[in-house]
This record gives structure tokens, C-alpha cells and sequence, in this order.
């Protein structure tokens, strides 16, 4: 079935529930004091918006996953919400074509001024076989890391051959950016609590490499701060091998640029972000596949479309393009914001200006690293800031009541090792596709340490 929205009024549609499309439409009401000056859609393929940096503390259970997200439409007044993925945009026609999973019910949405807010994806271009390794990027992710470290801990808990114990506790993590960082920081202090649990496997048993294809080491803060986390980080054995570029990816094992191949149960990819795909059909100017806008956000060649935020390659002062951080998206929102309505009015644009106000990185247990307005701050105090921070960009004080409540009840109890997997009840014995080993590859018996005493 094929659903057509159209509009008589200046139709804005944005496409992309990120930061950066959710606060332009946010932006947009606030602005728009006459109901009549335009209507605003916003197309998401999910009906929330992600709190991107609260992911870490939903991966390692600290968070309840619920409460990193915000429900969108309870945000919004009056823009029309649309819950699909878009197909196809005709920027000839001005027209989106939009499926909603997994029904396949499609949209087809007219618009006047075109918003795109797509973001970007995890980045498997760059290293062959990345498809075999695990991305952390979605909320599905951080559920999936979550579940995929504790059952490899299930399993080595009970493996008497130490071979494959080994295998099952490596784990390796591409990037030492931001991400690759503050996940690592994450995952020891998950680690770290979870292994009391397991009676057979310590955590100094657990191999965690951090690989960075570069000479340095959180390339996103100086050097006096990236070499504070590489201390706190190989203070708790974490492997750290800068100039080491990953030349390939099979399940289960990583080849190295030395040639060395490193076996690992939990491979995971955060070495940067490629743009969304919907862009590479769009006859736009691009670099390095981000649209090319003015310093207005608008499209030269098409000043009925704008981008913003992790698809956009918004020129900056120094030549360069802003960085693909969440509090530049923010800020672009309204900006963008306010130059659509001058726009719609006959009014002059303005160019976005942002100055950087710093950044910052967890590393768990109580603590991290960062630089605001030019200061170093590092330990508890960045711990704090990061925190306090993040809190405040989650709409709405009953999330962020939540959000409080989850931390303050991890003060008192440790992690629990519940895997978040939502199955069917058992099929396997009633397709009967139980497999029949050969004698000689049975598994052997499960021994206890008495036993093997």
C-alpha cells in the first residue's frame, strides 16, 4: 500500500532521528510562532532517539538500555512523525519514498525544504573482512557486545581444554579513538566485576588488545592526556599496540600488518565512520561522500536542501570541516533552524561559527580524561564532567531521574550476567536438527576440579 503526504504549506521534511534531525524539528517549533508558515516532518527509522554516549554504560549493564534512549514523539508538538526507512529521494521531483518495516508499508512525502540528518555508519571499507567483526553503534550493539561477553565467560568457565580457554578470553578492539577508548575503559570495569561471579576464570585470565593503526594513542586529545588513559588503561592489562594497522578480519581472527594473527572470540570495529549509504545515489556535491554545504548548511547547487551533523561537510575556519561530535550537532540544529525560517521570510542567512567547547572520555571505574574550554581535566573530575554533561543532553527529567537511579543503585550492587535475548521457546529438538557427532570428535566430559585432581 502506498501512502501519499502532501501539504499546501511550506513543507520542511527532515530525514534522520539522530541529534542533529530531532533538534532541528525541535528548533523549527520554537521558531515557528505561525502555525501556517510551514509544516514540519521528520522521517526515523526508529521511534527514539539515542543517546549515543550513554551506549558504553548500556553495553556494560550500569545503564538500563530503556533509559539511554527518548522516545521521540513524546518530544515533539507538532511536527508529523513518520517511523520508516527511507528507500529513494528524487531531488527532481522533491519527493521521498519511505518503507516501514517490517510490514513494507510505503510513504511517499513531498516536500519543499529537505533536511538530511541521515548520520553516518560504522566504517568496514577500509579493513577487508570488517563484516566479520562487531560494530558499536546502535542500541542493538551495545545489547549485542553485552550478551556476547558474558556468554563467551559461560563458556570458558566450563572449557578444560586451555587452548580454547585462551581463545574465548581475547578480546580485540580496532580504534584507540574516542570510541575504541571508552569502550575499553567500559569493558574492564564490566569485566573486572562480572569475573566474581565465575568461579573458574579471572580476570587476569582475560587478554584485551587495543589496536591503533597510527603512532598516537586518543588522537582527539593531546598527548599529555592520551598518555594518562594509555597508563590507567595498561594498569589494567590491556594490551595497547600503537603503528599497528589491521591488514585483515576472519571469524575468530585478526591478521596484523606485522603478520602476526591474533585469535579472539570478541573482535570489535570502531575505526571511524563512513557515510550513510543513502547519500551515494544523491547527485550532490561530496567529500570523501559527505555533502558539501555552504557555511549556511545549504546545498550549493540545490538551495532547497540542507544537511547537517555526521552526513554533512560543513566548512569550517580554519578550511576544514566540523567535526562529527554530538555537541556540533546540537548547535547546527538550531542554526540550520533559524536560517530555513529566514529563508522561508526572505530574511539573510548566517553561517554557523561554533568553537569546540572540548572533549571528554570515560575510562570507567571513576574515571577519565578530557579538555574543557582549554583546561585539562583527568581522574574522578573528568569521570564527573563526562557524566554530568550527558545527563543534562537526555530530554526530559524523567529519563534523567532514571538515568540517576541506575547509577546510584551500581554503586551498591555489581553487574548482573543476564543476557538480553528474546527466543522463541526451544526448537531444537523439535526440528530435530540436534547433530550427531562421530565417536572420536565427541566432546569430552565437563570435569569438576575434584575430579581433575
Amino acid at each position: 500500500m502506498l501512502e501519499k503526504l502532501m501539504t499546501t504549506r511550506n513543507h520542511v521534511v527532515i530525514v534522520g532521528g539522530g541529534f542533529a534531525g530531532v533538534y532541528t524539528a525541535l528548533a523549527l517549533e520554537k521558531l515557528s510562532a505561525d502555525a501556517a508558515e510551514m509544516e514540519v516532518t521528520l522521517i526515523s527509522r526508529d521511534n527514539y532517539l539515542l543517546i549515543t554516549p550513554l551506549l558504553f554504560e548500556a553495553g556494560s549493564g550500569i545503564l538500563e538500555p530503556r533509559h539511554t534512549v527518548c522516545p521521540i514523539r513524546s518530544m515533539l508538538r507538532q511536527t508529523r512523525f513518520i517511523v520508516a526507512e527511507v528507500a529513494s529521494i528524487d531531488l527532481e521531483k522533491r519527493n521521498i519514498h519511505a518503507i516501514h518495516q517490517p510490514d513494507g508499508h510505503l510513504y511517499d512525502v513531498q516536500y519543499d525544504q529537505l533536511v538530511l540528518a541521515v548520520g553516518g555508519i560504522t566504517n568496514r571499507a577500509i579493513i577487508p573482512g570488517s563484516e566479520d567483526a562487531l560494530a558499536f553503534k546502535t542500541l542493538s550493539d551495545a545489547i549485542g557486545l553485552r550478551n556476547k561477553v558474558i556468554d563467551v565467560l559461560e563458556q570458558a568457565n566450563v572449557e578444560t581444554d586451555p587452548i580454547r580457554k585462551k581463545y574465548l578470553l581475547t578480546m580485540m578492539v580496532i580504534g584507540a579513538g574516542l570510541v575504541g577508548v571508552e569502550l575499553v575503559g567500559e569493558l574492564t570495569e564490566f569485566l573486572q566485576n562480572i569475573c566474581r561471579i565465575y568461579r573458574n576464570v579471572r580476570y587476569e585470565e582475560i587478554n584485551i588488545i587495543l589496536c591503533e593503526a597510527g603512532p598516537v594513542f586518543l588522537r582527539d586529545l593531546s598527548g599529555d592526556l592520551g598518555g594518562f588513559a594509555h597508563h590507567i588503561l595498561e594498569k589494567r592489562g590491556v594490551q595497547i599496540r600503537t603503528s599497528t594497522p589491521v591488514e585483515h578480519i576472519s571469524a575468530g581472527c585478526v591478521t596484523l600488518s606485522d603478520g602476526t594473527s591474533v585469535a579472539a572470540s570478541i573482535i570489535l570495529l570502531c575505526a571511524g565512520v563512513a557515510p550513510n549509504p543513502l547519500l551515494a545515489h544523491l547527485e550532490l556535491p561530496k567529500n570523501h561522500g559527505r555533502i558539501v554545504v555552504d557555511a549556511t548548511m545549504r546545498c550549493p547547487n540545490r538551495p532547497e536542501v540542507w544537511a547537517i551533523g555526521d552526513c554533512a561537510w560543513i566548512p569550517s575556519g580554519d578550511g576544514k570541516a566540523y567535526p562529527q561530535l554530538a555537541q556540533h550537532a546540537l548547535r547546527e540544529a538550531r542554526a540550520l533552524a533559524c536560517n530555513i525560517v529566514h529563508g522561508l521570510r526572505g530574511q539573510a542567512l548566517a553561517p554557523f561559527v561554533y568553537q569546540t567547547l572540548g572533549a571528554l572520555a570515560s575510562l570507567g571505574h571513576y574515571a577519565g580524561v578530557g579538555r574543557v574550554m582549554n583546561i585539562q581535566v583527568r581522574g574522578f573530575l573528568a569521570w564527573w564532567i563526562w557524566r554530568s554533561y550527558y545527563l543534562m543532553q537526555m530530554p526530559g527529567w524523567s529519563r534523567r531521574l532514571r538515568i540517576i537511579i541506575d547509577w546510584t543503585v551500581s554503586l551498591f550492587f555489581h553487574n548482573d550476567v543476564v543476557k538480553l535475548v528474546v527466543n522463541s521457546e526451544p526448537t531444537l529438538h523439535a526440528t530435530g536438527l540436534i547433530p550427531t557427532l562421530p565417536r572420536e570428535k565427541a566432546a569430552a566430559p565437563i570435569q569438576s576440579p575434584e575430579n581433575k585432581q
